[in-house]
């Protein structure tokens, strides 16, 4: 049985309710290309168990998806310095459930009102939409940063400042297509390159530098 977020139960309930209404008024066309979309749409909000690698000195994908950047940059907003920002594009075939990369605590919680341009682009960071989580670490400063995108109309972040956190627990969701920037302090080792396709809670996309 596939598990699922439930922040996709109204969606889930809705597709099925379609299909069932097409069978009873035997519009068989219709329930044939209907079938599909409600597939996709439980696929979408499943939210799996993963077991990957764990460790204090890992630090593990917060999403599915494609690494579209790996670069240094400023990050004023929690760091106030400079950081190293691993960007992951979630497309709306991958699990858009998001989970932390690391053990830690909840120091700083952001939302921004903004844009819904692509997700994949490199100003998406700043204009769009998006959700900052930031964690005090035994190692340092964590920023996680929920993006909306062209599709998406809902970033959900399930904690509050000063709640304490482990490693691949759920950090949230963003509903339909959608990017996840992970910022770490300058020397972190990072393990991935733009075009690797990562696994929430399972890839190890960095490791701590002390």
């Amino acid at each position: 049985m596939i598990r699922t977020a439930p922040e996709g139960r109204w969606f889930i309930i809705g597709a099925f309710a379609i299909a069932v209404g097409l069978a009873l008024a035997t519009w068989w066309i219709a329930l044939l290309i209907w079938l599909p979309i409600t597939i996709w749409v439980v696929a979408f909000f499943r939210d799996p168990e993963r077991l990957g690698e764990r460790g204090e000195r890992l630090i593990i994908a917060p999403a599915d998806g494609k690494v579209v950047s790996v670069i240094e940059t400023d990050e004023p907003a929690f760091f106030g310095d400079r950081a190293i920002r691993v960007s992951i594009f979630m497309n709306v075939f991958d699990c858009h459930v998001n989970r932390y990369p690391a053990d830690g605590t909840v120091a700083y919680r952001h939302y921004n009102a903004g844009q819904f341009g692509h997700a994949g682009t490199d100003k998406a960071s700043l204009v769009n939409e998006q959700s900052s989580v930031g964690l005090t670490t035994t190692h340092g400063k964590l920023l996680v940063r929920q993006i909306a995108g062209l599709i998406a109309r809902r970033i959900v972040t399930d904690h509050a400042v000063g709640r304490t956190v482990q490693q691949g627990e759920r950090l949230g969701m963003i509903r339909f297509g959608s990017r996840v920037d992970v910022f770490l302090p300058p020397g972190t080792i990072v393990r991935v390159k733009v075009g690797d396709t990562t696994r929430v809670g399972e890839t190890v996309i960095a490791e701590w530098a002390a």
